[in-house]
């Protein structure tokens, strides 16, 4: 992303109030920062806390397994491209405990090979909902089997709030940490 930011960081001086106490909860969150698209969402606080707040839910509070939810985000920042959001949830996500195999197939745009039965149904239902807009009865029921109703909504959820967060972060062109090249997607 050689383009500069369209959103760079407020001044702390130029908060406004609304804006420092959104900042100041994300801050002290579970996030311990604010960073990625919260820098350009403050523009709007309201919708900068009712986000963050939905994050914070998919990110650490959903009934998927990390490693199940970190490849759903993985799934849904390749669909859109997000260089910001790759390049911080590949990472989270062999933390969690995924294997960089598939992390690498997903980048490369293919179905990742040996994925075990519960990675197959994330894999499966994401990249259907991104790509046709919905999911067949197999891929549903695939997820209903594994994770039941919370879980698919949860998943849902997951493939949503990821796809707001890389729209805010392609669109506000929030760049890369410096040093860190972006993936060259295919």
């Amino acid at each position: 992303m050689n383009a500069p930011p369209r959103l760079p960081p407020i001044p702390e001086s130029e908060l406004s109030e609304a804006q420092r106490r959104v900042r100041d909860g994300i801050a002290s969150g579970p996030r311990g920062g604010v960073r990625g698209p919260f820098d350009a969402l403050l523009r709007s606080p309201e919708l900068a806390d009712r986000l963050q707040k939905v994050g914070a839910y998919v990110r650490f509070e959903s009934s998927l397994p990390a490693p199940l939810s970190e490849l759903a985000i993985l799934v849904t920042a390749r669909h859109w491209g997000a260089q910001y959001e790759w390049w911080a949830h590949r990472r989270l996500a062999e933390k969690a405990g995924l294997a960089p195999a598939i992390a690498d197939a997903i980048a490369e745009g293919r179905r990742p090979g040996a994925l075990q039965e519960d990675e197959a149904a994330v894999y499966d239902f994401c990249r259907e909902l991104h790509e046709t807009k919905t999911v067949s009865d197999a891929a549903w029921g695939a997820a209903l089997a594994r994770f039941g109703e919370r879980g698919v909504i949860d998943l849902i959820g997951t493939c949503g709030y990821y796809g707001a967060v890389s729209m805010v972060l392609n669109a506000a062109r929030v760049p890369l940490p410096e040093g860190v090249e972006p993936l060259l997607f295919p």
